[in-house]
């Protein structure tokens, strides 16, 4: 089978998503034939990502690449959010970015770079393609402001602290979360003179008297776009009204989604939700939280669990995204050290069996004995990114026996190129990350291996556990046959 043959046989092969919109699962119909154009919610660039935060960037980047893989022509957009965002998602308090600042001492400008750099690192580090577009939110603030002009008349309404969206002028406010009492919108802040508990500000101006660092003129008076707006306005700028899939986080489907989607019907006179296309996109996805007992995966606890931690701590980014995988992104993924240390043991293992096709041509990825398993790969991407049951069958390619190493080689690689660990890019050496504070240098560890090999030539074996044991206490796991040598190990 060609190339051209396989991909037209992927492409054939239906891919079945969950849209939260509907609860149902659905088959992908594109917007324009054989183009798949996405938006997912980007950081807000007040503080590093938190590993929670990057969970949904995995996800993204898989349904990408599985887009990719069934050949559509993809676009995707990541927002920035650099504006806007009240320190509670609920639509209160005070601008992250404004806050982050004062406490800083430093301009805003500087806050969201640093931070956006910091998430562009995390990205990479994560074998996370780069989308088609960045788009930072303060690049978008006039296209933002004719944006609430085109709407302000009909759907919105002015107090003293800003423009408000009326959510009783549109049909089926608050489906995507299936909010359909006041209760249910509970956590919105309460403001004097607001006409709906759900009512939501799209413009806040400056108060009296204060000067924010970032503000803008507007027909309501100085100050800012609220958050809800920045996506309305870069996703139908880049990707058009309707596109296809929009993602984020399951918190964004209580609010910052039924808001986003209330002003595109606004915008585009676009009736209730019954046709999923009215919201904006066809298809709404949400992955699942990262559970941590600790209480570290939020950012106000101050040591947070972030994907420096990790890596100070000895473990590869990809074993993070592996253990990702192996959770359905609908599902809860509980995090704990020992679930990463044995996330990082199953890469090795793959990158080990990986490395023995080393330096061979791939051929054609179908061959008989692994077309059972190509299969059950198709078949679980297709139904709604099924990574687990995925990396079962990547496992079981990796370790068929007589199989003619081209089309095994051709066969991994189309793989992971939906699944991204990056095996042919990384090798198990890679993986040997050495823990933040480990004083002993790789050099030292030589000397002790080969003292220790003396040691066991001459037959004395208590001084050969010594220096074993010696390199243990330093956090060096000595692994005797092995090639490798040595790696690294958490005490």
């Amino acid at each position: 089978m060609t190339f051209r043959q396989a991909q037209d046989e992927r492409s054939a092969q239906p891919l079945t998503l969950f849209n939260s919109l509907t609860r149902q699962l659905e088959p992908f119909q594109p917007v324009h034939e054989g183009e798949a154009r996405v938006y997912s919610c980007g950081p807000t660039v007040y503080n590093y990502p938190h590993i929670g935060n990057m969970r949904a960037y995995v996800f993204a980047d898989v349904l990408g690449r599985t887009l990719s893989h069934k050949g559509y022509k993809l676009t995707h957009v990541i927002n920035i959010t650099d504006v806007g965002h009240l320190t509670d998602d609920a639509d209160a308090g005070e601008d992250k970015m404004e806050k982050m600042a004062r406490q800083q001492h430093q301009s805003i400008w500087d806050i969201a770079q640093h931070y956006t750099q910091a998430y562009w690192a995390d990205i990479r580090a994560l074998n996370i393609r780069e989308p088609a577009k960045w788009s930072i939110a303060t690049k978008y603030v006039p296209q933002m402001i004719d944006f609430a002009k085109s709407i302000a008349d009909k759907h919105c309404y002015e107090l003293d602290s800003g423009l408000y969206f009326d959510v009783s002028t549109v049909a089926d406010y608050g489906r995507l979360a299936r909010a359909v009492t006041e209760e249910g919108e509970g956590r919105i802040e309460a403001v004097e003179g607001k006409r709906n508990a759900a009512d939501f500000a799209i413009w806040r101006k400056t108060p009296p008297g204060e000067k924010r660092q970032m503000e803008w003129d507007s027909p309501w008076g100085k100050g800012a776009p609220g958050w809800h707006l920045e996506c309305s306005v870069m996703s139908g700028d880049l990707l058009g009204f309707p596109f296809d899939i929009h993602t984020g986080g399951i918190d964004h489907r209580e609010i910052h989604h039924p808001n986003e989607i209330a002003q595109n019907q606004a915008f585009c006179c676009t009736n209730g939700l019954d046709v999923p296309a009215n919201s904006g996109a066809r298809v709404w996805m949400h992955n699942n939280f990262l559970v941590e007992r600790s209480g570290k995966m939020s950012k106000s606890s101050g040591e947070f669990l972030r994907l420096q931690l990790l890596i100070d701590k000895g473990y590869h980014p990809l074993a993070y995204r592996m253990m990702c995988l192996q959770a359905h992104y609908r599902s809860e993924l509980e995090f704990s050290w020992e679930g990463l240390g044995a996330a990082l043991t199953r890469l090795k293992r793959m990158i080990m069996a990986a490395e023995r096709l080393a330096g061979v041509t791939p051929g054609e990825a179908r061959h008989p004995k692994l077309a059972s398993m190509l299969d059950a790969f198709e078949k679980a991407i297709g139904e709604d990114l099924n990574t687990p049951v995925a990396l079962t069958a990547l496992e079981d390619v990796l370790a068929a026996k007589k199989v003619d190493p081209s089309a095994k080689r051709a066969a991994v690689e189309a793989m992971d190129a939906v699944l991204g660990l990056d095996l042919f890019g990384t090798t198990r050496a890679d993986l040997r990350l050495k823990p933040k504070g480990t004083e002993i240098t790789e050099a030292e560890i030589g000397d002790v291996l080969a003292r220790r090999k003396q040691a066991r030539a001459d037959k004395d074996f208590a001084a050969s556990d010594a220096l074993r044991d010696e390199l243990a206490a330093k956090g060096v796991e000595v692994m005797d046959g092995d090639p490798l040598g040595w790696e690294w190990k958490l005490g």
